[in-house]
């Protein structure tokens, strides 16, 4: 029996090794089961991205919710993992499950859970799911006829594309679907599920890696700097371009890119929402991110008044409190971003369209609109970087965090240390480093700001000289 864990963000494996259609099928039972613990007539919203199998894997669990009367409107194709979150609320569904690996290598698969709101299902519903997982799967997966589950109405197919693109161009009226008088974009999918959509939402943009490629080019589908090297060079040679959006491989991440080639990461994509949503269309409510945020965003949030929550890594803390409180927007630093205006959901190119909403608005450049950020905040540089270690190493080093042993690292002395979801070191009152495993991978998570770029690389390597001297202790 192989052991499913659902962490932060689902449960996923390695395609045909845990994650297999029996894993699979086990899961969707206790899907079933919960559901129709909630009341009667169930349905659920099944969809998958470009992964391998996700067709396949997704079929299975409609076959396993409909053999349990489990009302399933099915995807036929490939979507975004925000079309399926935001087609559990437009149908009124109960939940909904996602096939994606996200932002993981090709080899990997996953499971995605939705609540009846449209964003992650919460963490007590998917414990409840979790327990209700058997040992083994005792389904005949081959006994179920499709063609009489679609003829029963037990299994309906679902545009769940066309459910989404109707909501976005309502919305965003100017924008959407118009290829007149709008900004010259470029797009990288990274060969994910927006393949389709982003040419209807955006005809007169360029669209790279806009093809469908299960194994993505070789490469994770993850929009950070050293994965959108070829993007970065599009954008310098082929444009001109005002705006570059990068997308990960289910659409729910996203990173900019200036008409220069430069990253704009998630930090300062941040800051532009808070200015724009707060600042010029002076909406309310709390801003939700996570531990290892700029600290620059309490700054600007304390500019416009404006309450500022932390909350542990994966976004499914942020969805949580969305769901409770008046909620602004959340946001992390991996480019997970919900808007007040949307479901409680990440969604990149929800959060694209509000950004090209505020040029559009303001007639402005997205240069021009980080510059007024930046006035109000001051400069900074702030990044994370992955170290591949052994569960031990990693144990011996968060070990030493835990007894206060780190008082400087390198030049950098500590004035004082936060200890929530990690350990967060800082030397001023802008610049930090930050150190807290992974919870989804087997690396050593360090995040740094600094008021340059070039401070918050010196606090990097202090802090890696600093971290390899005590693993030449042990």
């Amino acid at each position: 029996m192989a052991n499913i864990h659902f962490g932060t963000d689902g449960w996923r494996d390695i395609i045909a090794a845990g994650f297999t259609v029996d894993n699979v099928a086990r899961v969707a039972w206790a899907v079933a089961q919960w559901a129709l613990s909630k009341g009667s007539d169930p349905a659920v919203v099944v969809g998958y991205d470009t992964r391998f199998g996700g067709k396949m894997f997704a079929e299975t669990v409609a076959k396993v919710l409909s053999l349990k009367n489990v009302k399933v409107y099915l995807s036929p194709d490939h979507v975004t993992t925000p079309m399926v979150s935001y087609g559990v609320k437009a149908l009124k569904a109960y939940g909904g499950v996602m096939i994606t690996g996200g932002y993981y290598p090709p080899q990997y698969n996953g499971i995605r859970l939705k609540g009846p709101l449209g964003g992650p299902l919460d963490s007590a519903e998917t414990k409840v799911i979790a327990s209700l997982v058997p040992e083994v799967n005792e389904v005949s997966l081959e006994s179920i006829r499709w063609d009489a589950r679609l003829s029963a109405d037990q299994i309906i197919y679902t545009d769940l594309e066309q459910i989404y693109f109707e909501h976005v161009t309502s919305r965003f009226p100017d924008l959407a679907g118009r290829s007149e008088d709008v900004p010259r974009l470029a797009f990288d999918v990274m060969y994910g599920a927006a393949d389709r959509i982003i040419p209807r939402l955006f005809p007169g943009a360029d669209c790279f890696h806009c093809e469908e490629n299960p194994t993505f080019h070789n490469m994770p589908p993850e929009p950070v700097p050293y994965r959108l090297i070829d993007f970065s060079e599009i954008m310098q040679h082929q444009g001109p371009y005002d705006l570059g959006i990068a997308l990960d491989g289910d659409a729910d991440r996203l990173a900019l890119l200036d008409p220069e080639g430069n990253f704009i990461d998630a930090h300062h994509i941040l800051l532009l929402l808070v200015n724009y949503l707060a600042g010029r269309k002076k909406m309310k409510g709390k801003v939700v991110t996570g531990f290892s945020t700029t600290v620059m965003l309490d700054k600007l949030c304390q500019h416009y008044g404006l309450e500022v929550q932390r909350v542990p890594a994966g976004f499914k803390a942020i969805s949580s409190v969305i769901r409770q409180d008046d909620v602004l927007m959340g946001g992390e630093e991996s480019g997970s971003i919900a808007l007040a205006t949307h479901i409680p959901e990440r969604d990149g190119i929800w959060v694209a369209l509000t950004i090209l909403q505020y040029m559009h608005d303001t007639g402005k450049s997205i240069r021009e609109l980080l510059d007024e950020a930046e006035k109000l905040t001051g400069p900074f540089a702030c990044e994370r970087v992955d170290f591949p270690m052994s569960q031990e190493e990693i144990r011996t080093i968060m070990k030493r965090c835990r007894e206060g042993y780190f008082e400087n690292f390198g030049p950098f002395r500590v004035t004082h240390t936060l200890e929530f979801d990690g350990y967060k070191y800082f030397f001023n009152d802008q610049e930090w480093l930050m150190i807290r495993p992974s919870g989804t991978e087997q690396v050593l998570r360090l995040y740094a700001e600094g008021k340059d770029r070039e401070r918050m690389e010196n606090i990097f390597k202090a802090a890696y000289e600093t971290l390899a001297g005590v693993l030449k202790e042990k």
